[in-house]
């Protein structure tokens, strides 16, 4: 067995495109806008899990209290249950606005830069 040369193990020098492409990754204005998404994805989904663990446990735990009758045959553990789905459709919608207002406008110049220079 021959030993392998440093330039069968060297990755190739990236073309000209992913230069570019490697390049805005490391632009501060894409770290900008991983840093605005990241700082409304992670709270987000936080809070999301964590309401969603509380009403598992409340159901596993809170027996008495889940049973509790409001109306009928309607109980804090339906209600609970109910709301899942209502935070999911408030998170998505809140995550949408959010989008539209602060990270689309950021990436659609990101996209404009590329674009004009013949990148993308």
């Amino acid at each position: 067995m021959s030993k392998s040369t440093e330039s069968d193990s060297a990755s190739p020098a990236p073309t000209e495109r992913e230069a570019a492409y490697i390049a805005v990754l490391a632009s501060p204005e894409f770290q900008e806008l991983k840093r605005k998404h990241r700082n409304w994805v992670l709270p987000a989904t936080g809070a999301a899990l964590v309401f969603y663990f509380v009403y598992v446990l409340a159901s596993t735990y809170a027996v008495d209290f889940m049973s509790q009758k409001l109306f009928g045959n309607i109980n804090v553990g339906l209600v609970f249950g109910l709301l899942q789905f209502v935070a999911t459709f408030v998170v998505t919608m809140a995550y949408v606005r959010y989008a539209d207002r602060e990270l689309d406008p950021r990436s659609a110049k990101i996209r404009d830069e590329m674009e004009a220079e013949g990148l993308a």
